[in-house]
């Protein structure tokens, strides 16, 4: 049975998602569209390439998180300079080995642009900070005179990836001046809305794979300090409109992946806390499909 999927953004918590669409395919489902924001985007974008869930397995198996920090090569050592690159490239890693990771993954499968993709079958979501607005890839690539049918697909991943002051973000160069583009979570983390909207009869079932607890068991935050306070107003910031839109839908076609101890960041993943994080995630969605009725 076909369906459409939506994955949302969580740095390498994202592991967990790879479980979650091993149990989607073993329950006999196929994604006919996909979309995702950051570490949603990446899987969304290897399963529009029609790897399986066994194959994206054996990638990420194989795959050293850590050759991303990709440090811009300096006489002066990285420690010295990482501030000074921060404030004047406003990312402290470059974000080019992500992109070319993907761009080899994707061309294995004769993609490389979104006109090698079926119409409407991916779309990620990033976030322009020059405009001031949510930036749907490749939808709204007209809006900055670029043809979407050559623009790289790694290239999107990449800019929906780029998290703020983490990654350096990539620009979007028009006639008039260049647009910032940063992670699409900084605006919308979970875009379920971009296939399931108000008074708009569905196609097919929609169903959303989200890296966090359901928002009736999310615990509150805990500020004590200026530190937590910065925290949390990023996940207000990050999840407010998205929050939102899952109340209205009572949440009844969402995979929720609560992924608490690991941080958005945490590149020094053990092998063993990846598996935690595959398993976790197929066993949420294998709990999930005993009760989806769609």
């Amino acid at each position: 049975m076909y369906i459409d999927g939506v994955f949302s953004g969580g740095g390498i918590k994202g592991f967990a998602l790879i479980g979650a669409y091993e149990a989607v395919q073993n329950r006999g489902f196929q994604f006919k569209r996909v979309a995702g924001t950051s570490a949603g985007s990446i899987v969304a974008a290897l399963i529009a390439a029609r790897y399986t869930s066994e194959e994206i397995y054996q990638l990420v198996n194989e795959l050293d998180v850590k050759k991303f920090l990709d440090e811009r090569k300096t006489f002066i050592p990285f420690s010295v300079t990482k501030w000074l690159l921060l404030y004047w490239r406003l990312g402290l890693y470059k974000g080019l080995e992500l992109e070319n990771w993907m761009a080899e993954k994707l061309a294995s499968r004769g993609i490389n642009t979104f006109a090698d993709l079926p119409p409407q079958s991916l779309r990620v979501i990033a976030s322009d900070l020059t405009n001031g607005r949510l930036v749907v890839l490749p939808d709204d690539l007209g809006h900055y005179g670029i043809d979407p049918c050559s623009f790289p697909v790694s290239r999107a991943i990449r800019m929906s990836c780029s998290l703020p002051y983490f990654f350096e973000p990539v620009k979007l160069q028009t006639h008039s001046h260049s647009s910032v583009i940063v992670d699409g979570g900084v605006l919308s983390n979970f875009p379920m809305w971009l296939f399931d909207k108000e008074n708009v009869i569905k196609t097919r079932p929609v169903l959303g794979v989200k890296l966090s607890h359901n928002l009736s068991e999310r615990p509150p935050n805990k500020i004590s300090n200026a530190i937590q306070m910065y925290e949390a107003l990023f996940a207000t910031m990050k999840d407010a409109h998205d929050a939102r839109y899952i109340s209205r839908k009572h949440a009844q076609n969402i995979i929720f992946i609560p992924t608490d101890g690991v941080l958005t960041a945490e590149f020094n993943l053990t092998d063993q806390k990846k598996m935690d994080l595959l398993e976790h995630g197929r066993q949420c969605a294998e709990q999930f499909f005993g009760k989806w009725s769609y």
